[in-house]
């Protein structure tokens, strides 16, 4: 696994959707669906900052826009 810096947004949700599959189809020990369950919180914390990051620099462009 990258570290949580490394990891682009496509990669991280890319991750994410494989994790919510292991967890989903089950037949993990309670250890490791712990386990893969705090990875899928870092790796949805890792897609939300991106959209953050994202949304503020539309508005940065939007707003700028709007002085004209």
């Amino acid at each position: 696994m990258a570290e949580k810096s490394e990891l682009t947004y496509e990669q991280a949700r890319e991750e994410l959707i494989e994790v919510v599959r292991n967890l989903e189809q089950g037949g993990t020990s309670l250890a490791e669906s712990l386990a893969l369950w705090e990875r899928g919180e870092e790796l949805a914390t890792i897609c939300q900052a991106a959209l953050d990051g994202a949304r503020a620099r539309l508005d940065a462009v939007i707003g700028d826009g709007d002085e004209d």
